[in-house]
């Protein structure tokens, strides 16, 4: 059996980027792949704003918390999805980096983040086609 890809996503507090990211994926790729997020100085709770937007698309992360990153948690991952995390996330030999370039939602309101996780949304559709083979589809119609 093969196993699920894994991605973690990075930001440094853990309360915005990598949270609406890793919404996204676990939302649209189901169990297909294996999602984590980390920050290298995780908040005490999750953007508010952050939680609103993604709700409005109706995915709830209001239950998620920021976690720290772990050397642990970075090498058992197959790729690793940076956002402002800068010189603190360790690298390890075998596993894909990326940074992503998107603003940090800290201290904005729900009208500045939408358009970020708008951008996280495509980027995340994007990683699912790249890990995930295509999906066969049966369409039999009716009759």
């Amino acid at each position: 059996m093969v196993s699920k890809p894994s991605v973690l996503f990075v930001c440094v507090h853990n309360a915005g980027r990598s949270q609406m990211a890793a919404g996204f994926l676990a939302h649209l790729a189901g169990d297909g792949i294996e999602v984590r997020s980390a920050g290298s100085a995780p908040a005490d709770t999750i953007n508010p704003a952050a939680v609103e937007a993604m709700a409005e698309l109706g995915i709830d992360i209001s239950n998620q918390s920021p976690k720290i990153l772990t050397y642990d948690t970075v090498e058992a991952s197959d790729v690793v999805i940076t956002m402002g995390c800068g010189d603190t996330c360790p690298v390890f030999p075998g596993v894909s980096y990326r940074d992503w370039v998107l603003d940090d939602p800290a201290g904005k309101g729900l009208e500045a983040i939408r358009p970020i996780r708008d951008q996280i949304k495509a980027r995340v559709a994007d990683l699912i086609g790249e890990l995930l083979p295509p999906r066969i589809l049966t369409d039999k119609g009716p009759g």
